[in-house]
């Protein structure tokens, strides 16, 4: 009888669920999840070495490395490249654009991280991973994902903004409006009930609405 069974595919990542843990390969070592645990951890993937878009992102992400360590927060890239192909690319960056590479880049050729995560989609590029960027908490849980198209670099600003207001949420137990930066209002959770509705203008906050209601940090 002819086997018809087919090797299930890792499904996507979930938000607020464990990361999917890897061990892999690194320009700095063999890394794994758990190295990771109390830190926070931006994990990205680039289609490719030696690409334009992403020297621009590498680049970038070099220049920001001090600002996401100073908030608690580690980078760590991906490709499917071999770490041979990421160090030449390293040494190309710093020796035409002056800027050294201070974080670790798996070499994932068997694509097991890629894939664990998403990052193979055959709509957008079939053997290369797409820009994807997930941020994972100190507890190891997956807290955002990000995809751009091959063709689109990413803001790191806004990365670094997003991790911010991630880790402005959980230590206040607010959320943040758009655009939200360091000093700015921070939107109230609404009320869960008529009573506290009814109790929350009267509550000392900024409302426009017993719905929507900011306060200063």
């Amino acid at each position: 009888m002819e086997n018809t069974t087919q090797q299930a595919q890792p499904g996507m990542p979930r938000l607020n669920e464990p990361a999917p843990a890897f061990e892999a390969p690194t320009t700095h070592g063999v890394k794994r999840l758990e190295d990771y645990r109390g830190r926070w951890l931006v994990l990205f993937s680039h289609p490719a070495d030696f690409t334009p878009v992403c020297t621009t992102e590498f680049i970038a992400f070099a220049k920001a490395h001090a600002q996401f360590q100073d908030i608690g927060c580690e980078l760590l890239g991906l490709s499917i490249d071999s770490n041979y192909s990421h160090i030449a690319w390293e040494r190309n960056i710093k020796e035409k654009f002056g800027i050294e590479i201070p974080f670790p880049i798996i070499a994932d050729l068997s694509m097991q991280v890629a894939r664990a995560y998403g990052m193979i989609q055959p709509g957008a590029s079939d053997t290369s991973a797409v820009r994807a960027t997930f941020v994972i908490d100190p507890e190891g849980k997956l807290r955002a994902m990000i995809y751009y198209p091959m063709t689109n670099g990413r803001s790191i600003a806004e990365i670094l903004r997003l991790v911010t207001a991630l880790q402005t949420s959980d230590a206040e137990g607010v959320a943040t409006p758009e655009n939200w930066q360091p000093g700015d209002k921070v939107i109230v959770p609404p009320p869960a009930t008529a009573e506290e509705a009814e109790a929350r203008m009267q509550e000392g906050y900024e409302c426009t609405d017993w719905y929507f209601c900011k306060k200063a940090l």
